[in-house]
């Protein structure tokens, strides 16, 4: 599970929304009991992250508002907080927390490549072996899947296809948690972990090739070789 989002005050009644990929939105749970509305999830749950990510996100309800919704700093007003609106702003907190998760995963990977390219540098090699270069294409291939097929990042709210009123909190909510700019980030460094991913199976691949040419001049050597001593013995 990725994370809990506490957002909390201005509503009398809980919410909580869980999403397959591993995101549980809280809706106005105070802080000591988060944990038990957490456990509750986790008897359901498997594969479980030692890290758990969270974030706090304000709304208020305000039925004389003149709009249907109004956005501050790290808050949103809006004119009714009914379920859909519970739906279309669980599914953006949730998504933007996943996000963070795939986003540490994959810098993590580049860290690693750029750790691998300042170690070519000083030395001309590097020694990573067939089997850890498929772990990190695996790694790369699934992150990118996950982000696009679990989470759903590009997938428009049903919700928000039926009425203009959820989906400008839909689209408001994206921009203040900048989706679309962070998942290009992430389509940049997945990028970059792509490019040092076929160098380096080309490295390996030229590497088996010379090996196999290593190991036709060592056998056309044994023969001529023994070609030699036969001719001298006859």
């Amino acid at each position: 599970m990725y994370q809990a989002l506490g957002i909390r005050h201005y509503i009398s009644c809980r919410y909580m929304v869980v999403f397959q990929y591993g995101s549980a939105v809280l809706f106005n749970i105070e802080d000591p009991e988060v944990e038990r509305y957490l456990e509750m999830v986790r008897r359901h749950t498997s594969g479980l992250l030692t890290e758990m990510r969270k974030d706090d996100y304000a709304i208020k309800e305000k039925p004389l508002l003149d709009e249907d919704m109004q956005g501050g700093l790290d808050y949103i007003v809006l004119k009714t907080l009914d379920t859909d609106s519970i739906r279309i702003i669980g599914s953006v907190l949730g998504q933007s927390i996943a996000l963070d998760y795939f986003v540490s995963q994959v810098d993590g990977m580049v860290e690693e490549f750029a750790g691998i390219n300042r170690a070519m540098e000083k030395t001309g090699t590097f020694t990573m072996d067939r089997k850890k270069l498929l772990q990190l294409v695996g790694k790369a291939n699934s992150n990118l899947a996950d982000v696009i097929l679990k989470v759903g990042l590009f997938e428009r709210s049903e919700i928000a296809w039926r009425d203009a009123k959820y989906a400008q909190i839909y689209e408001y909510l994206r921009e203040e948690y900048e989706v679309t700019q962070r998942f290009g980030n992430l389509d940049i460094k997945l990028k970059f972990v792509e490019h040092n991913i076929h160098f380096l199976q080309e490295v390996i691949q030229n590497r088996r090739s010379d090996l196999l040419e290593w190991c036709i001049i060592f056998l056309l050597s044994i023969e001529n070789i023994i070609s030699i001593y036969e001719i001298v013995q006859g």
